[in-house]
């Protein structure tokens, strides 16, 4: 099985150039709308290794020499940021959050890097990109159809756009938290915060991006985490996908709702015969290079 906390891939690859005639599909419809979220910094890096390792997956199939403008969108506690200046030294690297908390984490840690808080749903770079980069950030905003065409128009010539999004939102981690919400007397606070996958399917990228690049590669790969503790699968969405609902109740509904969740993820995800806790997790990713 491996040692404590190592996660392993299944990795459906499926690289795209964009001349390629396959793939259709679409997306959907919205305006780009920013989802806030009350970030809880030390929640979010508990399972730090795990979200770091698609990062690092996405960084690596960035096929860049010396960029010189560089900027991560979503660049939360600067943890991949880092990541980006040590890869790229001489470039000027620019993280972008809109989390005042996450970027004060951030700018602790790493001072040579420039740190801007903004709005990603408007963002756009004060100069021509040479790598625009995202790790699991883009999907907390809707308007894809109309987001990643504005980022593509912030790129230098051959410059890239490189994302890395979840799309395990069909996976009973995400799905009982609807149905935790709906199941109880905090139904008509949680409901209307409930959303629909944001992460279309991969032809939808495809169809969007390939008219606009001059190369498209696109894939998904599913981790198989092996995470540890108590109510493991409970505090990965804590982090992330459950906080705007855990912050719009007051205590005790908190609470209740809370304990209801982590028994139906627990009924979907047990332990093993060890006490650790394997959690499939799906993950789009997209290098795209601009004309």
């Amino acid at each position: 099985m491996g040692s404590a906390g190592e996660a392993r891939a299944r990795t459906r690859t499926t690289p795209l150039a964009a001349d390629h005639p396959r793939a259709r599909g679409g997306g959907r419809v919205g305006p780009v709308l920013s989802c806030r979220v009350a970030w809880d910094p030390a929640q979010y890096l508990k399972f730090a290794d795990h979200r770091l390792r698609p990062a690092i997956d996405l960084l690596n199939r960035v096929a860049l020499d010396e960029p010189g403008e560089v900027y991560d969108l979503g660049a939360g506690a600067g943890n991949v940021t880092r990541l980006i200046k040590e890869r790229w030294p001489e470039a000027r690297v620019t993280g972008v959050d809109d989390s005042p908390t996450m970027l004060a984490k951030a700018a602790a840690t790493a001072p040579a890097i420039t740190w801007q808080q903004a709005d990603l749903a408007t963002w756009q770079p004060p100069r021509p990109a040479d790598l625009i980069y995202s790790n699991a950030a883009l999907h907390w905003l809707t308007g894809h159809e109309r987001l990643f065409p504005a980022l593509l128009a912030g790129l230098a010539p051959g410059g890239v756009l490189a994302v890395q999004m979840p799309r395990n939102f069909g996976a009973p981690s995400h799905t009982m938290i609807s149905e935790a919400a709906r199941g109880g007397p905090w139904r008509a606070t949680l409901e209307p915060l409930l959303r629909p996958a944001p992460v279309a399917d991969p032809a939808f990228y495809y169809d969007l991006l390939a008219p606009r690049t001059s190369a498209l590669d696109i894939w998904e790969t599913e981790y198989l985490q092996i995470l540890e503790g108590a109510d493991p699968v409970k505090e990965w969405t804590k982090g992330t996908w459950l906080r705007p609902l855990l912050d719009a109740l007051a205590e005790p509904e908190r609470s209740r709702f809370e304990t209801r969740y982590a028994e139906l993820v627990a009924r979907a995800y047990p332990p093993r015969a060890d006490g650790r806790t394997l959690f499939p997790f799906r993950r789009l990713f997209l290098v795209a290079k601009g004309r």
